[in-house]
């Protein structure tokens, strides 16, 4: 290269300023900018107060590159309390509430299942065992924390076969339940070997059994419920055969069955069969499950099996092992008698003929039955007077939020022939997702239209698009397991995330004006009503 002959155009040019000074004068530049800087803003510090600014509302029309846009977390509705201004957890700075962390003896604390509460209420049917919520005064105002030593849980799938210790420290399943395989403690661990009372060789093995005496794999089941769940082991192994499992147990002698099953990252909610009605719509499920799980079918006139069937897409099926089926094999490892054991089996086939189930099979430890697709024939046997009775039509089948049980049968859908599917037919998973739900093609959904949703759609694609933008772990496998969307309207956005390894408790709040979680449902989704 040939040396250059211009002459140096720095500002500060070596002939003029010695080296030494050059330093501390761009350090004096900098300081003095900064200062003219915070001058012209007010002379304070800007501090951000997440707390108190409100962030403007993305628009529907805005599409996800745009990254300027902030989303609106100011909450558009308070609690129907009042915060106790002079109480040190009310208000700390600007007059904001405050709560602390509450004591550590409340990390597993559960307002609407307080056992001691529950005490206050009655024994028969279990209503203890129901949710009994906080009266206002008293109200916890402060925060759940962690249990002491909490962890991360293992990312999905790993945590359907692990969980901390320190995250659900509870060892009492582990004794109780040790011979049946349900969960084994192991150092700071505990791992679920699929086990469970009625399936010793695992739920994948017991679920094969299932799928050679019904088709799992076609697609026309896709929601199931678990009542009794246990751990949620039947539930975690439905999971692979893209069948999504509402699964359910009490707050009862084995309090962490629920809490287990969440940390495994399974689909479960506390609740139980007793005198309310469980939280979800009518014809919410293709298949309905009870593996042991001790609920009395046959007592108080089938109440538990009425509703069983008011849940139960039509052509459902509900499934039933251990006692009664097969107690001949069975009864001296139960400890019943012969002449029990077959009356309770009598008793379930009798309530189950009066909701004109038919028996599709009983085999080995497994019974199945199916409801029908319509009630056409059913109607004329029970024009004669046989019980139960159907309901009257102007209770409303999917009113389920703290709505007593009845004695009485929920009607279907009218049809116009024999073979007509009740409410309409479903597409197989996972053409049903994307399809026009019944409850909308029909018109029984107030003000939802075909385009509506359509429009829902396309726009919780765009928004969860965004969302993966603002945040990248949104997208990494592993990250998310549990998601809840605290108001749901169409279960957009559980859609939009299905090709995620993410679940997502789709809530829709009982004070909507209008009820869309029976769509949900339609969609191959799963949720409940809550408030």
């Amino acid at each position: 290269m040939m040396a250059s002959n211009a002459k140096p155009t720095s500002l500060f040019s070596p002939k003029k300023l010695p080296k030494f000074c050059t330093l501390p004068l761009i350090l004096f530049l900098c300081i003095s900018s900064y200062f003219i800087g915070l001058w012209q803003h007010g002379g304070t510090p800007a501090v951000a107060d997440t707390a108190v600014s409100a962030a403007p509302c993305i628009k529907n029309d805005v599409e996800p590159t745009v990254l300027n846009r902030e989303l609106d977390f100011r909450t558009h509705h308070t609690p129907n309390y009042t915060t106790d201004e002079s109480s040190s957890a009310a208000t700390a700075g600007g007059g904001r509430a405050y709560y602390p962390a509450c004591e550590a003896m409340f990390s597993e604390y559960t307002p609407c299942e307080d056992q001691k509460r529950s005490l206050r209420f009655s024994r028969e049917r279990l209503v203890y065992r129901e949710r009994h919520c906080p009266a206002k005064g008293e109200l916890l105002k402060c925060r759940v924390p962690p249990p002491h030593g909490y962890r991360n849980p293992f990312p999905w799938p790993k945590s359907r076969d692990l969980a901390w210790y320190a995250n659900v420290p509870h060892k009492e399943l582990t004794v109780e339940k040790a011979v049946q395989n349900w969960i084994r403690f192991v150092g700071d661990r505990f791992r679920f070997p699929g086990g469970g009372t009625m399936f010793p060789n695992g739920a994948d093995a017991y679920i094969d059994d299932i799928g050679r005496l019904i088709n799992l794999r076609d697609g026309s089941i896709r929601t199931a419920i678990d009542t009794g769940c246990g751990v949620a082991s039947w539930g975690a192994y439905l999971l692979p055969r893209n069948i999504l499992t509402m699964s359910f147990a009490p707050r009862d002698t084995h309090e962490a069955q629920v809490q287990f099953a969440l940390e495994r990252g399974v689909p479960a909610l506390i609740g139980i069969l007793a005198s309310k009605r469980l939280p979800y719509p009518s014809r919410a499920f293709d298949m309905a499950h009870c593996s042991r799980c001790l609920i009395p079918w046959g007592q108080y006139d089938g109440i538990y099996l009425i509703e069983v069937d008011r849940v139960l897409r039509p052509g459902g099926y509900w499934i039933l092992s251990g006692p009664p089926i097969h107690w001949k094999k069975h009864w001296k490892g139960w400890g019943r008698t012969k002449e029990d054991l077959s009356d309770e089996q009598s008793l379930i086939e009798e309530v189950a003929k009066s909701l004109c189930w038919k028996k599709v099979v009983e085999k080995g430890d497994i019974a199945i039955w199916q409801k029908p697709i319509n009630h056409l024939n059913c109607k004329v046997k029970h024009s004669a007077g046989k019980s139960p009775p159907f309901c009257s039509a102007d209770q409303d089948p999917d009113r389920a939020w703290y709505t007593k049980m009845e004695i009485c049968l929920t009607p279907l859908p009218a049809v116009s022939g024999k073979e007509e599917n009740a409410g309409g037919e479903l597409k197989k998973w996972p053409m049903r997702l994307n399809s026009i739900p019944p409850r909308i093609s029909r018109g029984t959904v107030q003000s939802v239209t075909v385009d509506i949703f359509r429009q829902d759609s396309e726009l919780w694609k765009k928004r969860v698009s965004y969302y993966k933008l603002v945040n990248n772990m949104l997208g990494r496998a592993g990250r998310y397991r549990n998601l809840l969307d605290m108001n749901a309207n169409l279960g957009g956005f559980a859609a939009a995330l299905i090709d995620l390894p993410v679940w997502v408790m789709n809530v829709v709040p009982v004070d909507v004006k209008v009820d869309t979680l029976g769509v949900i449902y339609e969609r191959g989704l799963i949720g409940t009503y809550q408030n």
